[in-house]
């Protein structure tokens, strides 16, 4: 395993190779929506335009599965910046990686800039500079917990008696039960998306030990690298409709 680079911002470590990745997926996605929407037509739409559109549709299909179509029309904007963010960082991490060699700690513009672990005499640590954002549990993290806030937040907003009624449902008795599973919903959300992405790119160091023998699985496996990328997106995005929907919907039976 490599080292993480940590700046030391105010006493604070951060990760300074996760804070470059949300960069660099925030400025791909930006790039992305800005080319596709650049010179819109109705008549002779680019093929930009029409992956937009495909985007655009599918997900509104997708939140459409989980609530009705005029509740689920403000969630559109969430729903693809979940999924057009999250797709591009699960796939940053596939095409190479960036390391470079430290060793000790490192002064630049006044930051502190050292490895995870403390460093012997003349020991070298490799830095992990270029890798999936969603390989690091603290964005993954972030993201749930955003999730979490917002559809509880929709929740007491538009639906706050039977928001607050299905704590004790079917019985008071459950109570502490419908606590758990509200808070467990976040720890789900997270370490699924964590785990998928972090597993791959180890198992892509791994391939790489191969030398030369590895061409072949490495092909392989950046192909199905991708297929799991979207699909985590699409897992996550999904839930989150669904979450918000469970919270902001009453059904009468």
């Amino acid at each position: 395993m490599h080292d993480i680079p940590i700046i030391n911002v105010g006493g604070l470590n951060l990760d300074l190779s996760a804070i470059i990745m949300l960069l660099v997926t925030v400025t791909i996605v930006f790039v992305l929506v800005k080319l596709c929407v650049r010179n819109l037509s109705v008549e002779n739409p680019s093929k930009l335009q029409n992956f937009m559109e495909w985007v655009v549709e599918f997900v509104q299909n997708l939140i459409n599965s989980t609530m009705d179509s005029k509740k689920g029309r403000p969630y559109l904007s969430l729903g693809l910046t979940l999924i057009l963010f999250i797709l591009v960082a699960n796939l940053l991490g596939l095409p190479f990686a960036i390391i470079t060699e430290a060793d000790g700690p490192k002064e630049i513009f006044g930051y502190v800039i050292e490895a995870t672990r403390n460093l012997g005499p003349g020991e070298h640590a490799e830095l992990l500079w270029w890798k999936s954002p969603t390989a690091d549990i603290n964005i993954t993290a972030g993201l749930a917990i955003v999730v979490f806030i917002l559809m509880n937040y929709l929740g007491l907003k538009l639906n706050r008696k039977h928001y607050l009624k299905h704590f004790i449902l079917p019985f008071p008795i459950f109570l502490p039960l419908n606590i758990i599973e509200n808070l467990s919903k976040p720890f789900a959300l997270a370490l699924r998306l964590f785990a998928n992405i972090f597993a791959g790119e180890v198992l892509i160091t791994v391939i790489l030990k191969l030398s030369w023998a590895s061409i072949p699985f490495m092909a392989a496996w950046q192909g199905f690298s991708v297929f799991i990328g979207a699909l985590q997106a699409f897992i996550f995005t999904i839930l989150t409709m669904v979450y918000i929907a469970q919270m902001t919907t009453h059904e009468e039976h």
